[in-house]
């Protein structure tokens, strides 16, 4: 009999974040991610940045893979999760955190345990009540009220980023949905395929959008990119 054990490891999660000029804050996003229980890999998508980021996710410990330009949040996704497939982490549950987590990011594996334990199939954040928020809640409105048209079901975060996919799940609902409508293609896709879609309360926090001229764009592009998404999957119309 051979030494070597027959035992096949548990499943892991990889650790996806979609990351766009965040120097000031990957590096401390990574350290957090890379306390989590069953995180087996890390891989940060720099989607085009201009600043060092990439060279300070890699010091941090994560893989990191870049776009020459800038594609957007969705392809930044794909792109590690396609990564984490081409490094060998094939069957292992992908966590999606935003760049900007910081070490709050450590509190994320109340996502992870319940997509291991086979109780959901994707764990979305809820997060704290954000601090100086600026915005009016209309993108949010828009995405709550379309997924509710779409499926029946009204999520409390639905634009959260922070959320936890099996592998097969994930593949199933390919391609995303472009941009920042990718939250809100994801949880449509997933439960018309009858997916078990569980929001978790985390305390989480980042970056709180403000009300300059910059986060009013930032808005505009999230509500163009929402209503696309709605509107490929016959919610709403566009036009």
């Amino acid at each position: 009999m051979s030494g070597a054990s027959s035992v096949t490891p548990p499943p892991g999660v990889v650790v996806v974040i979609p990351a766009f000029n965040e120097e000031r804050r990957i590096a401390a996003t990574v350290a957090a991610a890379r306390t989590l229980l069953s995180v087996v890999a890390i891989v940060v998508a720099d989607d085009g940045s201009h600043d060092a980021t990439a060279r300070l996710a890699e010091a941090a410990g994560a893989t990191v893979v870049r776009h020459r330009h800038r594609r957007g949040k969705a392809a930044a996704m794909t792109t590690g999760a396609a990564q984490a497939r081409r490094d060998g982490y094939v069957a292992h549950a992908v966590l999606f955190l935003d760049a900007d987590l910081e070490a709050s990011a450590g509190s994320a594996g109340a996502l992870v345990s319940p997509v291991l334990a086979g109780a959901a199939d994707m764990t979305v954040a809820i997060l704290p009540p954000a601090v100086g928020a600026g915005g009016h809640g209309f993108v949010v409105r828009l995405a709550a009220s379309g997924i509710d048209r779409a499926t029946g079901w009204r999520p409390v975060a639905p634009l959260s980023g922070q959320r936890c996919v099996t592998r097969e799940l994930l593949d199933a609902v390919q391609p995303l949905a472009r941009g920042f409508g990718v939250e809100v293609g994801l949880t449509i896709d997933a439960l018309r395929r009858g997916a078990r879609v569980v929001e978790c309360e985390v305390p989480l926090g980042h970056r709180v959008t403000g009300r300059g001229w910059r986060d009013q764009v930032h808005r505009a592009r999230q509500y163009r990119d929402v209503r696309l998404a709605l509107a490929a999957r016959g919610v709403v119309r566009v036009g």
